[in-house]
């Protein structure tokens, strides 16, 4: 009895360290995280964040041109037939390539208005006494307008380089093209001994100018912009249309000699509007 008991007691003992050999370690723990994160232990962000990080995750997942293939396979489910498939197959690259296109879009926009902020904080920064290699290293830091070439511009601003052809290297970037400004205001700073921030003063100016008219073509263009979506959408108005009005829209079109004709001719007919009408905008703001 007294070997048992003996026993029992040596187990709650262990039980007992080992409880606090893990408290302790979830305590190191819950430390660390406090002063890793600043925050207070065990708080959980709100619901309501908890959500909007879970969407943003998921829309950062999800892909918009497999939209087309969903939609391919409801009206072929819907309409008994393989051809809505195809055609939402054959839209999933379409509009891929169109989602990138838009966010190069964004990513040029976003680089003409870093040089044109890179522009304006160099022309404080030398105005301020700096010289310029070392006014452009703080420029630079600040304002992120040298994209990729960051590291080549800097290397030559602060080892006495060849800036100015760093900066044309640089402004072979798309949407960074406003650094060839930059690289002839600073050769003739450097070789005739000009004001290097009068020269950028009037180099920011003419950016915004010219970032100002596109943004002003851009809103004129957006009537076309809409005739181009509003065909885009016709053909799903007039199928609601045919559907209710009592017909069969997709039987007629998907299983009929006739209506897979109209349906070719239509699809033609529909991409070359589009496509018209896209290239007119295109047009207008290549030559802007």
């Amino acid at each position: 009895m007294d070997e048992v008991s003996t026993g029992v007691a040596l187990g709650f003992l262990g039980a007992a360290s080992w409880l606090a050999v893990c408290g302790r370690q979830a305590a190191l723990r819950r430390a660390r995280t406090v002063l890793a994160g600043g925050g207070t232990a065990g708080t959980r962000p709100p619901p309501g964040r908890r959500l909007a990080d879970g969407l943003r995750r998921v829309r950062g997942r999800v892909r918009p041109e497999w939209s087309a293939l969903a939609a391919g396979l409801v009206l072929a489910a819907l309409g008994g037939s393989v051809l809505p498939v195809v055609a939402g197959a054959v839209g999933v690259p379409l509009l891929r390539r169109t989602r990138r296109a838009a966010r190069a879009r964004r990513h040029r926009e976003r680089r003409q208005d870093a040089v044109i902020a890179l522009c304006g904080a160099l022309a404080g920064e030398v105005r301020a006494g700096r010289q310029p290699g070392e006014a452009l290293l703080c420029a630079a830091h600040d304002s992120g307008g040298l994209g990729d070439g960051q590291a080549a511009v800097l290397a030559a601003a602060r080892f006495g380089g060849d800036v100015p052809d760093a900066l044309a290297v640089a402004a072979r970037q798309p949407g960074a093209e406003g650094l060839r400004g930059l690289a002839a205001c600073w050769r003739v700073a450097v070789d005739q001994g000009a004001g290097l921030a009068a020269g950028l003063d009037r180099l920011e100016g003419a950016l915004r100018a010219e970032r100002d008219r596109r943004s002003d073509l851009r809103a004129q263009l957006a009537g076309a912009r809409a005739t181009a979506v509003m065909l885009a959408g016709l053909p799903v108005f007039g199928l609601l249309l045919g559907a209710a009005l009592g017909a069969d829209p997709l039987r007629v079109l998907l299983h009929t000699g006739a209506g897979l004709m109209c349906l070719l001719a239509g699809g033609v007919l529909e991409g070359l509007g589009v496509w018209w009408v896209t290239r007119i905008v295109r047009g207008a703001e290549a030559e802007s």
